[in-house]
């Protein structure tokens, strides 16, 4: 169903009540939501909520005739969805995707082109990070290009762990991944055993204090990017590299210079409106 978004938490609510198995909502007309307050879940101005029940059918046909009859009540236009095997659906969507030269992503049961490449084994999930977008797809490349062999690393906002675990395959000596959000702690643990790798990944909620390390990835937002600017400076050994990205490409020079104090810039890409920045941590600041 099609609501404003001032609707959409009370149906999600009703709905729940009514007995559904789970509820999605989604932009209707692809209004970006950036950047929201710490603790906030802003929804877009027009919100589509799906709901899903089990496949029960007696129960299932006496929860749509409830759902139909409180919809009527709302005013809601109800349609139905048709069945689908919802568990491969995703597939249509994310197919294998190469970053660089070596580096593949590979769902499912998929098999990279190249037997000697680097692949990494994720499948969509409630965490951030496929490499469908343009921030993370920015840092794999620059993994690929830079593979951190021998590295401490630190994946600040690890989301999937797509980061970190593809720096463990691309050499790292070890990886810290950070998450302030408990499912993406929990899909990093997950895909890094997926991947043959929690020996080599360690995963924690934020701390006032970071671990020194040698590469620090931070795929995040610009505001808490430009934040936490102080804390990577105490973390990263001198001489070693921030790569920073979910910036948008109108944000790039305000995060450079809250980083110009500590850090060199080494380059700024962009892709697609969105940047990637890289820069060495100096002996000074």
């Amino acid at each position: 169903m099609r609501l404003d978004h001032a609707c959409a938490e009370e149906a999600s609510q009703d709905l729940s009540e009514l007995g559904v198995a789970a509820v999605t909502l989604e932009d209707a007309q692809d209004h970006p939501v950036l950047e929201p307050a710490p603790g906030a879940t802003p929804l877009w101005p027009d919100v589509i909520v799906t709901a899903m029940f089990e496949l029960d059918e007696r129960p299932l046909m006496e929860r749509i005739g409830r759902v139909r009859a409180w919809s009527a009540r709302k005013g809601f236009q109800v349609s139905a969805l048709p069945d689908r095997a919802w568990e491969r659906e995703w597939l249509k969507d994310f197919q294998p995707m190469r970053f660089g030269k070596n580096l593949w992503v590979l769902p499912g049961d998929s098999v990279a082109p190249n037997p000697d490449s680097i692949a990494l084994r994720l499948d969509p999930g409630l965490a951030f990070g496929t490499g469908t977008h343009s921030t993370t797809a920015l840092c794999l490349e620059w993994l690929d290009a830079r593979p951190p062999a021998g590295l401490r690393v630190v994946d600040y906002g690890c989301g999937s762990g797509i980061l970190g675990i593809a720096a463990v395959l691309l050499g790292a000596a070890s990886v810290i991944a950070v998450d302030n959000d408990p499912q993406a702690l929990m899909a990093t643990a997950a895909n890094a055993a997926r991947n043959g790798v929690s020996d080599m990944i360690s995963i924690h909620p934020p701390t006032d204090d970071l671990p020194r390390t040698d590469l620090l990835l931070a795929n995040i937002l610009a505001g808490p990017i430009k934040e936490l600017a102080p804390g990577f400076a105490r973390a990263v050994d001198n001489g070693g590299l921030v790569v920073l990205s979910g910036i948008l490409a109108e944000q790039a020079s305000e995060v450079a210079a809250a980083y110009a104090p500590w850090f060199v810039i080494e380059e700024i890409i962009e892709q697609e409106g969105w940047v990637r920045i890289s820069a060495q941590r100096t002996e000074t600041g």
